[in-house]
């Protein structure tokens, strides 16, 4: 046996090995001819196309509970979306294209839009390749693209995962999953970790190793051959929890849901969240030619909101700029719109959308009952940070607060703190900007790792001067998911997590059995490491 190893960036904890199962590549870019003898025939092949699509998924669905449901529902209504649907057929009509490269054509606008938008957003684009895949194959007569049926347990090698395939996917046949590109706050990733899959992403070369077997590790992010023997050692099943925050000391951490939507709300009070750490607030502009009216806003965040009486939920406000697809705001174009005029940029040429949008927050939270605070994204000085709690106070919101995702923020941290009251850390927005990697590109995602030192200490920083303030400090990022990290970060002075509802009873889980002492242990471990599969193997010593 040869042997081949490849490093990438372990993303669901687990060992395993077993035979390999390749997952098919995408289909190629439909042809532009032969055009169509009769336009109207042709565009009226694409809606029940659509449907076909939408019911398969919808079928699958009902075989599945949970995030994976959700996921695969989502998906179907995407399929059968009318303003994709309408975009083909107009292209049918108007320039005399098949059916298929019409749909393929429609769904790239919408892919562009959402890669340009960057972050959360972009993540989504995935799933709509997905969907134009699954339409366009079946215009074309073609096996729909995904995971191959399983006739025994293997490792799953593939260039990237669906949402909808890691939803459908059977852990007792699914050992392990490793893919080319991807990152760690991937859909696949958290997915994953849900199902408790280990799983490897951006592993360089994985498609290119001809292999029967691999071993992965989804700890430390190595994949080599194997001898071919199915073993399994994964997370298992899910951990329960009973939905407070506590370490057996008695210390309080409260854990919380990320949110951006009305349906990720319901999921995360399902879930046992403990409230809402970020609650993104971009679902209302998206698809808006104009600003949203404040009753619009109003109702919008009402309803995400409403899960959550009497408990904590912390609002960002709107993380818009020149490189995300809200038409209303007429942004210049820039030449590096990561560096550009985002966050809360915006709002100092156009204070205006944010009052209204502040206005809104203060009605739903009167309407909802719940205990309501903001936090303002990319801010990188004290003197931002201040500009944005005045206007919050204007707007009736007692409680205003920042995202430290600019290095500058967690270097000026202790100035920071003194016109705020609270911080939440964005670990995936942080990560990129300190290591000058944007946590979509596969090639630089070993970068993005949660676990790299460089970043720790950064996070560990800002912890001692919120500790030293008296002031609470969040983890919002995919960092707050991955249980021996949350521990390691309450160690550096965390007092909140949160993450997809999926990570939460895991999460929750994992503290109950930590004490402050031994997450302080970690943390000092893990700080004091070179790189972060050292880091991890030094905070897990302690548990």
């Amino acid at each position: 046996m040869s042997s081949a190893r490849l490093s990438g960036v372990g993303v669901s904890s687990g060992r395993a090995s077993g035979p390999v199962v390749r997952v098919a590549e995408a289909l190629p870019e439909p042809p532009l001819g032969p055009r169509p003898a009769d336009t109207k025939v042709e565009a009226s092949r694409i809606r029940p196309a659509t449907e076909v699509v939408a019911q398969r998924l919808m079928e699958r669905a009902k075989t599945v509970e949970g995030e994976a449901r959700a996921v695969l529902e989502t998906t179907a209504a995407m399929a059968g979306d009318p303003s994709l649907i309408k975009s083909a057929e107009k292209l049918v009509v108007d320039e005399s294209l098949p059916a298929a490269r019409a749909v393929h054509q429609a769904a790239q606008k919408f892919v562009t839009a959402l890669q340009a938008a960057g972050g959360y957003m972009a993540e989504r684009a995935r799933d709509v390749q997905d969907v134009r895949d699954r339409v366009v194959a079946e215009l074309l007569g073609l096996p729909a693209p995904g995971v191959p049926d399983l006739d025994s347990p293997s490792v799953l090698v593939a260039r990237d995962l669906a949402p909808a395939d890691t939803a459908g996917l059977d852990p007792s046949k699914v050992l392990a999953l490793v893919t080319e590109e991807g990152g760690p706050t991937s859909h696949t990733a958290i997915l994953a970790r849900s199902l408790g899959i280990p799983a490897v992403v951006a592993c360089r070369g994985v498609l290119a190793l001809d292999v029967p077997a691999l071993e992965v590790d989804g700890d430390t992010g190595q994949v080599r051959e194997s001898d071919g023997k199915v073993r399994a050692a994964g997370t298992g099943k899910k951990a329960t929890w009973n939905g407070v925050g506590v370490l057996k000391d008695g210390h309080r951490v409260k854990v919380l849901g990320n949110v951006g939507s009305p349906a990720d709300a319901a999921a995360a009070a399902a879930a046992g969240a403990e409230g809402v750490g970020l609650f993104r607030t971009e679902f209302c502009f998206l698809d808006a030619a104009e600003e949203p009216s404040v009753a619009d806003q109003t109702a919008a965040y009402a309803a995400v909101l409403a899960p959550f009486k009497g408990k904590p939920v912390v609002v960002r406000t709107l993380d818009a700029g020149a490189d995300k697809p809200l038409a209303f705001l007429n942004p210049d174009p820039e030449p590096n719109p990561a560096l550009g005029v985002r966050g809360l940029r915006v709002a100092f040429d156009r204070p205006d959308v944010l009052d209204r949008q502040l206005e809104a927050i203060a009605a739903a939270a009167a309407e909802s009952g719940a205990d309501v605070s903001v936090m303002a994204p990319m801010v990188a000085t004290a003197a931002e940070a201040s500009w944005f709690v005045a206007r919050a106070r204007q707007a009736g919101i007692k409680r205003a607060g920042v995202m430290v995702e600019v290095p500058s923020a967690a270097l000026s941290a202790r100035e920071i703190l003194q016109v705020v009251d609270f911080i939440s850390i964005g670990t995936n927005d942080l990560a990129q900007y300190v290591f000058a990697a944007d946590r979509q590109l596969g090639g630089v995602a070993a970068l993005n790792d949660p676990w790299q030192p460089a970043l720790l200490r950064l996070i560990a920083q800002v912890g001692e001067a919120a500790t030293a303030a008296g002031k609470q400090i969040g983890v919002c990022g995919e960092a707050a998911a991955d249980p021996l990290l949350a521990c390691v970060l309450i160690g550096m002075g965390v007092t909140s997590l949160s993450m997809n509802h999926t990570a939460l009873a895991d999460v929750g889980a994992k503290l109950a059995t930590s004490s402050m002492d031994i997450c302080q242990l970690a943390a000092r471990g893990a700080l004091a490491a070179g790189d972060p599969a050292t880091a991890k193997l030094a905070a897990r010593a302690p548990h």
